[in-house]
């Protein structure tokens, strides 16, 4: 039987609203968001055109929101039996399945409509492509049937600054797929170290998480082996001529610190240390793409006085 909203006549509306903007997950697509005005702000070397930033970051926005809600209703089911998702809005009952399909179903429609006309139509390409490959064939498919699914799924979450790229520059380049390939590379560690700390509740909810299927230590070592491909390849844009000296500093000292805490992590049965390395794989994005723009405007500044 379908759900029914549980809201009392006394009900403020800024709790149903608190409620809706809980399904668009707002400290993920906070991230999703910086790394797309990334992307915008690297594809060029004078200002971005406001009419792209504007929209194109409000159309990028929308659609993550759209595919966090279409998670939300995917997985209502799980989420009741997981400590760390029963408190969401639909498993406890405060807003209806249907009115949070509706909801973004609405979002994403809206995404479409923005990006379309008034960023450019590849733009609004790719970003369906990555909606549909989060809140369907991650969401739908992969997540609950192999162990490598955050891997492929990865894709979809690293799809924000080639978004943003091609919603300045209307094409994508060997630039916009380099800070693809870093986001890809980093999900996976990213993840799995949440997944450690939550295997038990995976298990539970018979999602085959790498920890669940084999093991934690063999996803330890998947860990350490990515964190390493991941130090790897955040030196290209160096290499290619993309970044210069400030971003390489940035990206050895982040690089460093990540693999510290993955060779610990190995080394340590304390889950506590897991989700202290998700935590600093937040921290070491968000800093690795500040990286990218501190250096991007000081070469700037560097050619406008030589």
């Amino acid at each position: 039987m379908e759900q029914t909203e549980r809201l009392s006549p006394r009900r403020q509306p800024v709790l149903l609203l608190r409620d809706y903007l809980g399904l668009c997950k707002l400290k993920v697509i906070s991230l999703i968001v910086f790394t797309a005005i990334v992307g915008m702000l690297l594809s060029t070397h004078g200002m971005v055109p406001w009419d792209a930033f504007l929209f194109g970051t409000l159309g990028i926005g929308l659609a993550a929101a759209s595919g966090a809600a279409i998670n939300h209703v995917v997985d209502h089911r799980i989420d009741r039996i997981m400590a760390r998702t029963r408190n969401r809005p639909l498993p406890r009952s405060s807003i209806s399945q249907k009115n949070a399909l509706i909801f973004a179903i609405s979002l994403g429609l809206l995404s479409m409509l923005i990006l379309t006309f008034l960023v450019n139509p590849l733009t609004a390409w790719l970003t369906f492509i990555a909606l549909i490959g989060y809140a369907v064939i991650y969401t739908m498919f992969l997540k609950r049937s192999t162990p490598q699914n955050i891997v492929w799924g990865g894709a979809a979450g690293a799809a924000p600054p080639v978004l943003g790229w091609t919603a300045v520059t209307g094409e994508i380049n060997q630039e916009a797929l380099l800070l693809f390939l870093i986001i890809f590379i980093w999900t996976p560690p990213h993840f799995w170290a949440l997944a450690i700390r939550r295997r038990k509740e995976y298990a539970k909810a018979d999602i085959p998480m790498l920890p669940v299927t084999h093991g934690v230590q063999f996803t330890k070592l998947h860990i350490v082996l990515y964190t390493a491909m991941l130090f790897a390849v955040t030196l290209l844009p160096f290499v290619t001529h993309m970044s210069g000296h400030i971003y390489l500093a940035g990206a050895i000292s982040l690089g460093i610190g990540f693999i510290y805490y993955a060779i610990k992590l190995y080394h340590t049965d304390s889950d506590q240390l897991a989700m202290k390395t998700f935590a600093y794989s937040i921290f070491y994005l968000s800093c690795l793409f500040a990286f990218f723009l501190v250096d991007h405007y000081a070469r700037i500044f560097l050619r406008s006085w030589i």
